[in-house]
């Protein structure tokens, strides 16, 4: 995990910061977008391109960006020069594996700042796993025979 350089600030104050037990919370009105985990956002590429319903509230920049998850954060350069394929570099890869990331979770980031200086997301993480309480209910894993809750 990197942490951000002493030139990054956050728009943040002590109230908005989310503390290490709150993994969810609501969104407050800021632009956002989610991502559904798939293989080239992790092993072997660990490549994000940012969805282009963000683009237009991103600046056309090569900026320092954070990524803030549970009172942690990771700090990446966001590569917005290109019109179709906005993403943050390889440092990506830091995020996914220190909060091991797998194929079906999904992200929400929601932009806390935005300037032609730094951005700043602070991004809730959806685990794709069942959870352990419903394995005992679970019929069949196919369209067959499909998971059931009641």
């Amino acid at each position: 995990m990197s942490n951000t350089s002493s030139n990054l600030s956050t728009s943040c104050n002590e109230e908005e910061q989310v503390s290490q037990d709150d993994e969810f919370w609501p969104l407050s009105g800021k632009p956002f977008f989610s991502v559904f985990i798939a293989k080239t956002h992790v092993k072997p590429t660990y490549r994000l391109v940012l969805p282009t319903k963000i683009h237009p509230v991103l600046p056309s920049l090569i900026i320092p960006a954070v990524l803030t998850y549970k009172g942690k954060k990771w700090t990446m350069l966001f590569n917005g020069t290109n019109v179709v394929m906005k993403r943050f570099d390889n440092s990506w890869r830091n995020f996914a594996e220190d909060n091991k990331l797998k194929i079906g979770d999904a992200c929400v980031f929601e932009l806390t700042e935005n300037s032609s200086r730094n951005l700043v997301f602070r991004v809730q993480i959806l685990r794709g796993d069942i959870p352990s309480e419903l394995l005992p209910k679970i019929v069949g894993e196919s369209l067959e025979s499909p998971i059931v809750i009641e």
